[in-house]
């Protein structure tokens, strides 16, 4: 019979229990008795503390992926005030802090100091104060016991005995001392993130504090934006801090006072897809500052990444083509007129500027956004002042959606579609041209033409860009109907992109009553005729114009205007966004009117009488324009010009504006650069296909 329990296992078992015991207790040993001073004193010299974790931000790319504007890894210095604070001297920290600034002034870094206050006396508080600052002003000063009306220098005398600033400092340097220790003593007074006591400093910088064994600071690593292009800085846009706008539009999306948010362009349009979401961390070093152990209490979530519809390659070739075209003009023009002065505002002579857009004729998306001047993103703060003092070219302005411009000859279309779909002109009704329109010359107005054209048809005035013909179609339609169809076809609307835009404005009896008052604001039949070959009182903007030209030749279809083209998650994982082509309007009329049109404008660029002949015959594809020269009272007018291609199956529609460009059949040059790159782009896009396809 065997036995249920076995010596030899009891035996086992019991040596076993005994080995554990006694490797237990010699640990216990080891830790508490022989080692038990050094844990103790590493214990109570460890640091625990809970830090901000930042998020990166998220990247845009244009249509194709071509990064734009990413992040790069920096070094930021944070203030560890355990560490500045340790032997609770106030002179002892002052110093530190007064060092610590000055070696990264040295060495061109910048640190930070939000005081609003002004830096060498007399004291006295900033002029463009922000509305954070303000705020965080206004905690100190009540926390500190202050009046609410205190003067910058009771403020600045509080914080010298508040923070123990000796009477031998200067009182730049009291000043500067004060400074840091504000933005240290204000974070625990009010919700914002950590005090990022200098940001993206040189590694040059961070050995010299090493070197001056200087306590109380340590290296985070951080992010900063970087523009991997030098165009499109419109689009694009930068970042910076918060202000009074920005907290009433975040401030309820959790986002600290001091946070980093979109200020223009692309970077605040779609600010939400791009912002990520800081994390907490508690951290633990040693008394000497090393690293022991980080714990995630909140992991950063970075944000999302945005496709955006441009073609940065394209959008290099129409910044390129009109900047170029309009220095080389400026140039010779100064050199044939030597003898002027082209100084201060006496520049009438001189183009201030100009804006190219080219869209998808089929989707409505916006190719290419081109404004010139521009400026650099990557400088863009130092350049700052400068730019806002050039008031004559004005770089910051986005002219391809904020500039308005009377639309000249390029408007034509509108009225010859709107006479034909009323059908009060046909394909085969003439009006006779002999260089001006007398029919109101018993009032003293008989407005010209730019040549003596004969009889012409709807297409052949449109080629050959005849003023008398569609004076007569203009008396004959009237204007409200032209408002209605060029609204209709999206001029004087807003094309609905994200970036901010003007509305601009269609000619109308309202219109000029909103605009003037008393006799100035009635309608005339001179008006009627002005505003039939876009001229009186319309204006718009490059994109409407961009937008309008695909409308033409596509046969009516507005589309809604869009640069956002796709958003993917922080690891391109997941799609968060597709972007789907949203109609506006629509413009029907009968395949025969398109035609007329059509036909009149591809005549602009092929046929011998055409507006364009000189600069587009024989490019191919072939092309479909209408050239426009608005008068602006300088002594070189607006040129306009837009254009379609392929004249028979269009893709792409661009419009070009000049300021003081002269004639709108000089800007076919710069259009063309355009459509050479892009075509060129899709013909070797579609080859390479082709030969993949071969191989496989």
């Amino acid at each position: 019979m065997n036995r249920l329990i076995r010596p030899g296992r009891v035996a086992f078992l019991g040596l076993v229990l005994v080995v554990v015991l006694a490797l237990y207790l010699g640990t216990l040993y080891r830790l508490q008795i022989i080692e038990g001073n050094a844990n103790y004193e590493a214990s109570t010299n460890s640091i625990v503390s809970t830090e901000t974790v930042i998020a990166a931000r998220g990247n845009i790319l244009d249509r194709y992926g071509r990064l734009l504007v990413s992040n790069r890894n920096c070094n930021n210095l944070l203030i560890d005030t355990d560490e500045l604070f340790a032997t609770g001297d106030d002179n002892t920290a002052n110093t530190a802090i007064l060092r610590m600034t000055q070696i990264i002034t040295e060495n061109g870094d910048a640190y930070t100091d939000e005081l609003p206050i002004t830096k060498t006396a007399p004291f006295a508080f900033v002029d463009n104060m922000t509305a954070i600052q303000r705020a965080c002003l206004d905690a100190w000063i009540q926390a500190n016991g202050l009046d609410s009306d205190a003067s910058a220098v009771e403020v600045m005398a509080r914080m010298r005995a508040r923070y123990g600033i000796d009477n031998n400092y200067s009182a730049a340097d009291m000043r500067t001392i004060a400074g840091v220790r504000y933005e240290i003593n204000v974070r625990y007074l009010i919700n914002t993130s950590d005090y990022v006591f200098a940001e993206d400093v040189s590694i040059d910088t961070i050995t010299a504090l090493m070197e001056a064994d200087i306590p109380g600071f340590e290296v985070q690593v951080s992010y900063v934006r970087e523009y991997n292009t030098t165009y499109a800085a419109h689009l694009l846009g930068y970042t910076a801090l918060m202000d009074a706008e920005d907290m009433e539009k975040y401030g309820d999306k959790g986002y600290k006072l001091n946070a980093r948010v979109g200020k223009s362009g692309a970077e605040m349009a779609f600010e939400e897809y791009l912002h990520g979401t800081d994390g907490v961390a508690e951290v633990t070093r040693t008394s000497e500052g090393v690293v022991t152990g980080t714990v995630y209490r909140e992991a950063p979530e970075p944000g999302n990444h945005i496709y955006l519809t441009i073609d940065i390659a394209l959008q290099a070739v129409a910044e390129q083509a009109l900047g170029s075209f309009i220095t080389e003009t400026n140039a010779a023009r100064e050199t044939s007129n030597a003898n002027v002065q082209y100084t201060g505002d006496d520049v009438q002579d001189l183009i201030t500027g100009g804006a190219l857009v080219a869209v998808d004729v089929n989707t409505g998306e916006p190719f290419c956004i081109a404004s010139y001047p521009g400026y650099s993103l990557g400088t863009y703060f130092e350049d700052y002042p400068d730019l806002v003092a050039d008031t004559v070219n004005t770089p910051l302005v986005n002219r391809a959606l904020t500039g308005e411009y009377a639309p000249g000859s390029t408007f034509k279309p509108v009225t010859a579609l709107t006479a034909l779909c009323e059908n009060l002109i046909g394909q085969d009704t003439t009006f006779s041209c002999n260089g001006i329109y007398d029919r109101y010359a018993s009032s003293g107005y008989s407005p010209r033409c730019t040549g003596m054209h004969g009889g012409l048809t709807v297409s052949e005035a449109l080629t050959a860009s005849c003023n008398v013909f569609f004076f007569n179609v203009g008396d004959i339609t009237g204007i409200d109907l032209i408002y209605e169809y060029a609204t209709t076809l999206g001029l004087g609307q807003r094309t609905g992109i994200e970036l901010g835009e003007a509305a601009g404005r269609v000619a109308s009896v309202q219109a000029k009553h909103d605009l003037y008052t008393g006799i100035d604001a009635e309608w005339y039949a001179a008006d009627t005729l002005q505003a039939a070959i876009g001229q009186s009182i319309t204006g718009v903007t490059p994109i409407q114009l961009a937008r309008y030209c695909a409308a033409l030749a596509n046969s009516g279809t507005v589309y809604e205007c869009s640069i956002l083209k796709s958003a993917s998650s922080y690891d391109y994982s997941d799609s968060i966004y597709e972007r789907e082509p949203v109609v506006a309007s629509t413009l029907n009329a009968p395949t025969l009117i398109w035609s007329l049109i059509h036909q009149g404008m591809w005549g602009v660029a092929n046929d011998v009488n055409g507006t364009a002949y000189t600069y587009l015959s024989g490019f191919t594809p072939t092309v479909a324009a209408k050239t426009g020269t608005t008068e602006t009272g300088s002594v070189n007018d607006d040129a306009v010009f837009i254009c379609y291609a392929p004249a028979d199956d269009p893709e792409i529609a661009v419009a070009v504006v000049v300021e003081k460009g002269k004639r709108g059949a000089l800007l076919a040059n710069i259009a063309k650069q355009v459509l050479e790159y892009y075509f060129d782009f899709q013909q070797s896009t579609q080859q390479t296909e082709t030969e993949l396809a071969l191989l496989r």
